[in-house]
């Protein structure tokens, strides 16, 4: 009888993403991922970005330590982040666990649970640097339609509130054929919609000698028959030059979104920081984007409290924020990460303080995403329809989706009307707007298409061979996606 898997998920996409990847590893191992029973495997794929993602580790485990008892049997393994980190505090806080990997060696999971059985103890295993680019591994991708591909791994940026580059090391860049097959495979398979990850892909290509490789990558991707949609992340101002603007304009696919982290508009405190960019420069970037794409939308990353912000370094946040006019802010508030330089720095603010600047800059981005979604009101939309966000009310007959601009959408369906499944595209006129969303309500003579899509069709197989029904034509999908040239670091 096989053993069965669960794997929690915390931080960014790029987690997102290594979490397909333990899945594909556990699953060419003879695991089966759990539905509705008890699984015999918890992976924990940790964050150490924010302060209490310590806490959330520590309090899901000890939540564990009951089952661990009532079954000796099931085990438990740490991963990601906080695990690269903590490393033996891990085990010494939660000595139930059974596995602690770390951010460059999750292809060693299986044999470390093995081991760990066999031994009846628990194994530790992290190295110092990536040595297997982990996009070589077999993964076992969430969505059939759209997908993550990694171009780099690690950062060469030293942030001074970051803790990444010493958790995932310098930057390793891949080949732009394997990723260019790693996107043409999972094409293959029937995605229509590709994100390009890295920590900061305006330097890909540096680490082979060729600086203009993002672009041309960007340009290669739009070659490519059958993907629909192209997006990225994340970049960083002070390497985004206009070559990458002009692929983004030029390249049809490339969808008319860009996600640029601000952090702080003050350029006292950015230097503080260590971005080596200044706000007019930001600003300048997003006037270039606009230029050649007037109907991009600009999401950002800004950080509330740094150390030694004064009200004047918060006001020139709240001014290039007005200036800039994002459909999205993801804003957090300052908190110390131990190993980071700016946790050492003096005057930290108070978090009193912090708090009432975070929520006086949630009101001034809220309303202005609202603002940009009015705009949004009666224009005709293309909407990819997802699973994740997705929902569909029997009373409402709503569904969800992104639209090129990967504003959330959600539609209704008329009357009569197809229902379209994830991975298909609908066409739908945009009716009422909110700060975080869209919606498009239908009325007599009101646009509404469904277009049934390669994405929608492979949906549809995946539900299939889930429910052990056979696919006419198609055998399992594949774990893994073949790389057709050696990975080169």
């Amino acid at each position: 009888m096989s053993l069965t898997y669960e794997v929690r998920t915390y931080g960014c996409q790029m987690n997102v993403h290594d979490s397909e990847r333990i899945s594909g590893l556990l699953e060419s191992a003879g695991y089966i991922k759990a539905e509705d029973v008890d699984p015999d495997l918890v992976v924990f794929n940790t964050c150490a970005v924010r302060e209490n993602a310590d806490n959330k580790l520590y309090g899901n485990l000890g939540m564990m330590l009951p089952k661990k008892e009532s079954n000796p049997n099931l085990q438990i393994a740490v991963g990601g982040c906080l695990a690269q980190k903590d490393q033996d505090v891990i085990i010494k806080k939660a000595p139930w666990v059974d596995v602690v990997f770390g951010t460059h060696n999750i292809g060693s999971l299986p044999t470390l649970l093995e081991r760990a059985r066999h031994n009846n103890e628990a194994q530790v295993e992290l190295l110092e640097a990536l040595e297997v680019f982990p996009s070589t591994l077999p993964t076992k991708r969430e969505s059939a339609y759209s997908g993550w591909v990694s171009i780099s791994v690690g950062c060469n940026n030293t942030c001074t509130f970051c803790i990444v580059p010493a958790l995932r090391g310098k930057e390793k860049d891949r080949r732009p054929g394997d990723i260019l097959a790693e996107v043409n495979a999972l094409v293959q398979d029937g995605a229509i919609e590709v994100t390009l990850l890295g920590q900061n892909v305006n330097t890909y290509g540096v680490e082979f000698g060729d600086k203009g490789a993002f672009a041309k990558l960007l340009r290669a991707c739009g070659q490519i028959e059958g993907l629909e949609r192209v997006r990225f992340t994340s970049p960083h101002p002070a390497a985004f030059t206009d070559d990458v603007i002009e692929a983004m304009a030029g390249t049809h696919n490339v969808m008319p979104q860009l996600h640029m982290p601000l952090q702080s508009g003050s350029d006292r405190i950015l230097k503080e920081m260590r971005r080596s960019y200044r706000s007019e420069k930001y600003l300048g970037i997003l006037d270039r984007v606009r230029d050649l794409i007037p109907d991009a939308s600009i999401t950002t990353d800004i950080i509330v409290g740094f150390p030694g912000e004064t009200e004047e370094d918060f006001q020139e946040t709240m001014r290039v924020v007005e200036a800039a006019r994002f459909a999205t802010a993801y804003t957090y508030q300052y908190s110390k990460r131990p190993g980071t330089p700016a946790a050492d720095l003096p005057d930290q603010v108070l978090k009193d303080v912090v708090q009432e600047r975070y929520e006086r800059l949630l009101a001034l981005v809220n309303d202005i995403a609202w603002q940009e979604n009015k705009k949004q009101v009666g224009k005709t939309v293309e909407v990819l329809v997802a699973t994740g966000e997705g929902r569909k009310d029997s009373q409402t007959h709503r569904q969800t989706g992104r639209t090129q601009d990967s504003r959330l959408v959600h539609f209704e369906v008329p009357q009569g009307g197809d229902i379209a499944r994830p991975g298909d595209l609908v066409t739908v006129q945009v009716t009422q707007a909110a700060p975080y969303h869209l919606l498009a309500e239908t009325s007599p003579g009101s646009t509404y298409q469904v277009r049934r899509t390669r994405g929608g069709d492979a949906h549809d197989r995946r539900e299939l061979e889930s429910c052990g029904a056979p696919v006419p034509g198609s055998g399992k999908v594949s774990l893994g996606i073949p790389i057709r040239s050696k990975s080169v670091l």
